[in-house]
């Protein structure tokens, strides 16, 4: 029975790892959707979210069948916890990831209002962000989410540094006002992934050690 359990256990776990890594593979499309001006490809990015959403609804009936059959003991109720919990979160960097490759398609049907520096670098730093994650659910490394989230702090960085350019390009030009308040729009996604991944990361310490940090 207990060893029923623990295939069970690391089947919902890889679950949602493969969900968040479907995220990461979305990242760098709707990067180039953006900075390339690739809008064909949102499409891509929009299937990939079909597929998290898929995961999600097959993952969350998975965790809630274990409860009910097995009456799992507390440190494997931790990781149902923090697959249950993350569903929503990776399920919402999918949407926010759709919704930079929208703006970016938008943005594609004209002449760029400039380079997207800080923009291009929130996605790598999230992209990077999504890697450490993974890896530190599947080696249960609090060491590693922390890693993840020092990470998330320089996407913030980024992101007040894209809401403060663009402010100034606004105030430069009127005509710049359309196209910065997609930008922002852009900034505001990223960010929200980044918010959603350091929720992730905050739940690694309490299901490995089942202390809060």
């Amino acid at each position: 029975m207990r060893e029923a359990l623990e295939q069970d256990l690391n089947k919902v776990l890889q679950g949602a790892l493969e969900m968040l890594a479907t995220v990461e593979r979305m990242l760098p499309i709707a990067a180039s959707v953006l900075n390339d001006q690739h809008g064909a490809k949102l499409d891509e990015v929009k299937a990939l979210d079909r597929e998290v959403d898929a995961h999600e609804a097959r993952i969350e009936a998975e965790c809630l069948r274990l409860i009910a059959l097995h009456q799992p003991v507390a440190r494997d109720l931790r990781l149902i916890a923090l697959v249950l919990k993350s569903l929503t979160d990776i399920e919402r960097m999918g949407d926010y990831t759709v919704h930079v490759a929208e703006d970016g398609e938008e943005l594609s049907r004209a002449p760029a209002l400039k380079k997207y520096v800080n923009l291009s670098r929130m996605l790598e730093r999230l992209q990077e962000m999504a890697a450490a994650l993974r890896e530190a659910i599947a080696g249960r490394d609090v060491a590693g989410a922390g890693a993840a989230l020092v990470m998330d702090d320089e996407v913030d960085d980024l992101y007040e540094q894209v809401q403060r350019e663009l402010v100034t390009y606004m105030l430069e030009d009127p005509r710049n006002i359309s196209k910065s308040l997609i930008l922002m729009r852009v900034g505001r996604s990223l960010e929200r992934i980044g918010d959603h991944m350091e929720n992730v990361a905050e739940r690694v310490q309490y299901w490995v050690t089942g202390q809060r940090g």
